[in-house]
C-alpha cells in the first residue's frame, strides 16, 4: 500500500516506517495520523512482521510534532482513536516498535517516541515538550509517560518549562536507551530489531501483552482521556489562540491568562 505522508519498507521480519514530510520537519497533521494508524493496524496482524523501526525523513527532524500551521489554517479533521501518530492511545499492539530519533523530537514528536518500546537517539538529536510555549500542554501522553520513565520531579521541570534537552542529557535521565553517532543510527536500530527477531516472536508478544496490561492497570488510558478533556477546554482559551498565532507569525506571545 502506498502512502502520501509516510513511507514503509520491509526487511525480512522488520518493518521500517519513515515519517515523510521533511519540508515541514515531519510535522504531523490528522491525515498523517490516519496513515500511521493504518500502518500500525496492518503491522499488528501481519504474521511475517515481528518488529518495527520508526524514523524521520531528512537530516534535521524525527518530527516537529503537531503541525501548528495546519491548525492555524483551520484544519480540523479528526484524529484516529489510536491517538497521535496512531500510537499514543494504542494499548493492544503486541509487537514492539523501535524509535530511531534522527533529529529533534518536539512536542508530539517526543510523545510519539515515548510511546515506542525502545528509543535510540542520534547524538545530534534534541527532545522537548514545548507545548506550554504556544499555549498548550503535552496532551498526547507526554506528561504521563515522561513521569513514568524519569520520575515525576524531573518530568515536571521539562513539562512546565518546555525546555529542550540534548541526546546526552536524555540518556542520563533515562529517556532513551542509547545514543549513537547520527550516521550509524539506522544501522543501530536495524541491529536492535534483528536482535528481537532472533528471539521467540510468541514470547515477545506475550511480554508486550503484559506490558500493555500493566499500563492499563496503572490507569494510563484513563489519564489520557482526562488529558483530552483538559486539552479541549484549553483550546477554547485566548492564550491558546494567541500561542498558535504567535508561532505562525514567528513572534513572542502576549499572554492574557484567560
Amino acid at each position: 500500500m502506498s502512502y502520501e505522508f509516510i513511507s514503509t519498507e520491509r526487511h525480512g521480519h522488520i518493518l521500517q516506517v519513515t515519517l515523510n514530510r521533511p519540508e515541514v520537519y515531519n510535522a504531523m497533521h490528522p491525515p498523517m495520523h490516519h496513515e500511521l494508524a493504518q500502518v500500525w493496524d496492518a503491522y499488528s496482524v501481519d504474521a511475517d512482521l515481528w518488529v518495527a523501526v520508526l524514523t524521520g525523513a531528512g537530516d534535521k527532524a524525527f518530527t516537529a510534532g503537531n503541525d501548528l500551521k495546519f491548525t492555524a489554517a483551520g484544519g480540523k479533521s479528526k484524529m484516529p482513536p489510536s491517538g497521535f501518530a496512531g500510537l499514543t492511545q494504542r494499548f493492544d499492539l503486541e509487537k514492539p516498535i523501535i524509535a530511531a530519533v534522527n533529529g529533534f523530537a518536539m512536542g508530539g514528536g517526543f510523545e510519539t517516541a515515548l510511546s515506542c518500546d525502545i528509543i535510540l537517539s542520534a547524538d545530534t538529536a534534541t527532545f522537548a515538550l514545548p507545548e506550554v510555549k504556544v499555549g498548550f500542554f503535552a496532551a498526547a501522553g507526554g506528561v504521563q509517560r515522561l513521569s513514568r520513565y524519569i520520575g515525576r520531579l524531573a518530568a515536571q521541570e521539562l513539562v512546565l518549562t518546555g525546555r529542550s534537552i540534548t541526546a546526552q542529557e536524555a540518556l542520563a535521565m533515562g529517556v532513551v536507551n542509547a545514543v549513537v553517532p547520527k550516521a550509524e543510527l539506522l544501522d543501530a536500530a536495524m541491529a536492535k530489531a534483528t536482535q528481537i527477531t532472533a528471539v521467540s516472536p510468541s514470547a515477545v508478544k506475550a511480554s508486550k501483552r503484559v506490558l500493555n496490561a500493566l499500563a492499563v492497570a496503572e490507569g494510563l488510558p484513563d489519564s489520557l482521556a482526562y488529558s483530552r478533556e483538559v486539552a479541549a477546554n484549553l483550546a477554547q482559551t485566548e492564550d491558546f489562540k494567541e500561542g498558535v498565532q504567535a508561532f505562525v507569525e514567528k513572534r513572542k506571545p502576549k499572554w492574557l491568562n484567560r
